[in-house]
């Protein structure tokens, strides 16, 4: 996870929130909380942000029992790929903030990154590259899991550019592998 994650959620999350009656204080601390757990291990990162959350003594003296609670769930709500749309407008909020997409190939190099790190049994540069194309389709392509919850016109934006892209493989497997060689330059 790179530290300019948590930080770009924060902002469009507090600017999204700015078209809704909510606490910014809650807003800001389901943003600040939302992927700490990622480090621990991605796969279950929203309920280790949540548990960590909850295990910080100092919130109660910030929120009351029932904004705990409304946090706890919008952080463990926040997930691209959850089965379930999230239960408060601050899920809401975080979890559209969060579908972040810089650059197609910064999510390339992204997930490059993560591939590397979190699948060595793939050995071969072609499984790798493979490996990045499926998700990335998975994620962003036509029928992608990766969706708002509220409008958010950037988003949209970047997703309708990542579709058209993702539509011709042979070009963009070859995009991933021109990101790849540039990444391994440096």
């Amino acid at each position: 996870m790179e530290s300019g994650h948590i930080y770009t959620v924060i902002n469009r999350s507090l600017n999204i929130a700015k078209k809704y009656e909510v606490d910014k204080n809650i807003v800001y601390t389901v943003a600040a909380y939302h992927d700490l757990g990622h480090y621990m291990n991605p796969k279950i990162h929203e309920k280790l942000s949540a548990e960590i959350f909850m295990k910080d003594s100092k919130i109660k003296k910030w929120f009351t029992e029932e904004e705990i609670q409304i946090i706890k769930e919008a952080i463990e709500d926040h997930r691209a790929s959850s089965d379930h749309e999230p239960r408060s407008i601050y899920g809401k909020i975080v979890s559209t903030a969060d579908r972040t997409i810089k650059s197609i190939d910064n999510c390339i190099k992204r997930t490059y990154s993560y591939t590397k790190k979190n699948y060595p049994e793939l050995t071969t540069k072609e499984e790798q590259v493979n490996r990045i194309y499926e998700h990335l389709n998975e994620k962003y392509g036509k029928n992608g899991y990766a969706k708002t919850y509220l409008y958010d016109e950037e988003f949209e934006i970047a997703k309708k550019k990542f579709v058209e892209a993702l539509e011709d493989k042979d070009m963009f497997i070859r995009r991933i592998e021109k990101v790849i060689a540039d990444m391994e330059e440096k």
